[in-house]
């Protein structure tokens, strides 16, 4: 059951387990520029979104109590929820396999390039209407569960019902433009993804603070349902954008965005003559994993429903809110832009090696390994300084920020907590973003395997510390460090056997800044025993400053003794960005 026994030099090729043509890959000169701009792109997005978003919800959090605030928290997980399983494998799915076998004719030859992008097009297209039958069922479903086990103090919410059918029917709306957005992200058309986004959220802080302030003023307790109207404009503006850009590529190249049939020949299987077949086998073994993967994700927010009060879900989900700031402005982006970028480079014949290993790694694995060692050594590097400071600085941001409605509630000391967490969340991200990249069918099996084990290892974890020792929502952050852990040590063991199979050592040691850890630990310590946090809530800003005083100089000594590395990472953005222009 090892990951070891599997990660093998074919590991591109076996994706498909059929006949059918695998894609042809872009060149890493192409790809590489590409997926740098998405990754600046979705970035900038993250950034320029959450920001307004964090103002609403400064202006937002005026309004609403912990218990509130936890229930808005349930009713995102089932929002989430519908969209996770109706899309995500089949995502993962067209980004690692494509549709480029589609293309070829019913009789087997290959078509002119203006019927290749037409054919192209519309399997895209068709394969994106799996996702809206899976979540009409799925929306139902989960909404039906919610309501069943939901206690009679949270049903006495006020529109609590009317909430959640909002959330269900935003959530569908949401799917409906999935047919345009797998056919924008087949063509790394970021631009499309910024646009309607940054939209789409600007619009529902508008719809969530106008109508929780208006509901205010009139003296009116309409509860959560700020949040659900908000999550339905956020939906139709998506629809809107990705529907417009979609239209136009669609008359451009003479394909239709709505479900058309494609007839099947000798090498190219579509199911019901809709649906392009190496895809839909893909998509349909990763379902397995993204069930256990999402249980994983969003299991917090189920497991302090079962063992805390609304006051500490409340408390952990604002903590939360903060304390993955950082994990959805930068790791996300990276982690989506690796993904494609890994799959894209690593499902080319030159890096395969015909099923054996070889001591002559083709150049793609070897770009592969530099690239993937660089961000994981910049991930730790930025991890070092968040695990020295944060901390220490959380409880008096957080008290800045939220003000004193929420002194005295513990936010602050679990958010110091999460600190501890936000590395393990981000080596984790590209760690898996790697695997789902490059592993075989049964590879994927044996992860889902593996992620069994450990969500039970996390559900034990957390009733151990949440009920046992009753350490409330910093347990569940230290349980979830826990389940991070045994997912990277799970990924980083497949990494280093996919390399040595094509023949090159990837040793983990050297993620490692032995000198510049030991200073960030150095510098923890000295905060630790300074009690630099005991007056973070009453006294923000001094306690703030003399932060100051130890965070700058442990940063100007990072940069002193990472600036070989720095400038190395530097330059190879500079060169890539050059071959672009050229």
């Amino acid at each position: 059951m090892s990951p070891l026994k599997d990660a093998n030099p074919q590991a591109p090729k076996e994706i498909s387990s059929t006949s059918n043509p695998s894609p042809p890959s872009q060149s890493s000169k192409s790809s590489s520029p590409s997926v740098i701009k998405g990754a600046s792109l979705l970035i900038i997005l993250q950034v320029a979104s959450r920001l307004i978003t964090f103002i609403a919800n400064q202006l937002l959090l005026r309004f609403l109590t912990a218990p509130l605030l936890a229930l808005s928290t349930q009713l995102e997980v089932y929002y989430l929820s519908i969209l996770f399983f109706a899309r995500e494998s089949l995502r993962v799915a067209i980004q690692r396999q494509g549709i480029a076998g589609a293309a070829n004719t019913e009789d087997g030859a290959q078509a002119d390039d203006a019927d290749v992008a037409r054919r192209e097009g519309q399997a895209v297209v068709n394969l994106g209407y799996l996702a809206i039958a899976l979540g009409s069922v799925v929306s139902v479903t989960l909404g039906w569960m919610f309501l069943a086990s939901a206690s009679a103090t949270t049903l006495q919410t006020p529109w609590l019902v009317e909430s959640l059918w909002l959330y269900g029917i935003a959530a569908m709306v949401e799917l409906l433009s999935e047919p345009c957005f797998v056919l924008m992200q087949t063509r790394l058309q970021f631009g499309t993804r910024a646009t309607a986004e940054s939209v789409a959220t600007f619009l529902r802080c508008i719809v969530v603070f106008g109508s929780a302030v208006g509901a205010s003023q009139k003296g009116l307790d309409i509860g959560v349902l700020p949040f659900a109207l908000g999550q339905l404009s956020y939906g139709v503006s998506l629809l809107l954008v990705y529907f417009a850009s979609g239209y136009r590529l669609a008359t451009n190249t003479g394909f239709s965005l709505f479900p058309k049939r494609l007839n099947s020949s000798k090498t190219v299987a579509f199911v019901l003559s809709y649906f392009y077949k190496p895809t839909v086998s893909l998509a349909g073994s990763m379902m397995a994993q993204s069930f256990v993967k999402h249980l994983l994700t969003q299991g917090d927010t189920f497991l302090i429903s079962l063992f805390s009060t609304p006051e500490v879900q409340g408390v952990y989900a604002l903590a939360n809110n903060y304390g993955s700031l950082l994990a959805r402005l930068l790791f996300q982006p990276v982690e989506e832009s690796s993904r494609s970028y890994f799959s894209r480079l690593l499902s080319s014949p030159s890096s395969s090696n015909n099923g054996e290993a070889s001591s002559q790694p083709s150049s793609s694995v070897k770009e592969a390994k530099r690239n993937l060692h660089i961000i994981l050594r910049l991930y730790i590097l930025l991890s070092s300084i968040i695990v020295s400071i944060g901390p220490f600085a959380a409880p008096a941001l957080l008290s800045i920020v939220v003000g004193s409605r929420w002194a005295g509630s513990g936010a602050g000391q679990v958010l110091g907590t999460y600190c501890f967490y936000i590395p393990f969340m981000g080596l984790n991200g590209i760690t898996e973003a790697f695997v789902a990249s490059v592993a075989t069918e049964a590879q994927v099996h044996r992860q889902s395997f593996w992620m069994g084990i450990f969500s039970a290892v996390f559900a034990a974890s957390a009733f151990l510390l949440m009920s046992v020792f009753p350490l409330g929502a910093q347990g569940l952050v230290y349980a979830n460090s826990i389940n991070m852990l045994c997912r990277i040590i799970w990924s980083g063991a497949f990494i280093v056997s996919f390399f040595k199979s094509h023949g090159l050592d990837f040793a983990p040691a050297s993620l490692f800044p032995t000198t510049t850890m030991i200073a960030s630990l150095s510098t923890l310590v000295l905060l630790r025993f300074l009690n630099v946090q005991d007056d973070g809530e009453e006294r923000p800003l001094a306690t703030l400053i003399k932060i100051a005083g130890s965070a700058i100089p442990l940063l100007l000594l990072i940069v002193f003794l990472e600036r070989k590395f720095l400038l190395e990472c530097f330059q190879s953005i500079r060169g890539r960005k050059a071959s672009k222009r050229e």
